[in-house]
C-alpha cells in the first residue's frame, strides 16, 4: 500500500507498456457501450474515416490512464479528477507506453492526502494524449480513500 508519506513531487511512475490489438481496441469500445464503427469496423474506419486502422476510443484511453496510475497507488488510490487531452489516434499495431510524474502532493482540509499527477500516453516517438490527475492515496496504513463520502470526499 502506498502511503502518502512515500511520494514526493518530482517522483516518476513506473513506465507502463502495452501493447494493442484489435481486441484491445473493439473490447474498450463494447465496455463503454460505444457503437461508432470507426472503433470496430475497419472498413469504415478507413474508407470513411481516412485513419489508419480501428482506434482506441477516449473512455478505453481514460481506462488505461486509471489503470496506470492505480498500477502504481494500489488498491486504496481512488482517482478524484482527471482531465487529458488527445493528440492523436492509437491504432492495433501500436505499443503503448504511459509515463507520469508526482507534480503536488498535498492533504485536503478533511484529511485526504492527494498526490497530482502529469501523465503521456506514448507511441514511439509521439506524444499521443496528455493528462493532469488527482489521486488521492492514504496517509496513514489505516485511512482509506474509498471510505470516504459525502463531505469527507471533495475531489
Amino acid at each position: 500500500m502506498l502511503l502518502l508519506s512515500q511520494v514526493a513531487v518530482g517522483d516518476a511512475l513506473p513506465s507502463l507498456e502495452v501493447e494493442v490489438t484489435p481486441t484491445t481496441v473493439v473490447l474498450g469500445a463494447i465496455a463503454s457501450r460505444d457503437w461508432r464503427p470507426m472503433h470496430h469496423d475497419y472498413k469504415f474506419a478507413t474508407e470513411r474515416n481516412g485513419v489508419a486502422d480501428i482506434f482506441l476510443n477516449t473512455p478505453n484511453q481514460a481506462a488505461w490512464f486509471e489503470r496506470f496510475v492505480t498500477d502504481w497507488t494500489g488498491a486504496t488510490g481512488r482517482l478524484g479528477r482527471i482531465t487529458f487531452r488527445m493528440k492523436d489516434s492509437i491504432f492495433p499495431g501500436d505499443r503503448m507506453v504511459f509515463n507520469g510524474t508526482v507534480t503536488a502532493v498535498e492533504t485536503d482540509a478533511v484529511g485526504c492526502g492527494w498526490a497530482r499527477l502529469e501523465l503521456s500516453l506514448s507511441v514511439g516517438d509521439r506524444v499521443c494524449t496528455t493528462a493532469s490527475i488527482s489521486v488521492a492515496v492514504p496517509v496513514t496504513p489505516t485511512d482509506n480513500p474509498w471510505s470516504r463520502s459525502g463531505d469527507q470526499w471533495t475531489p
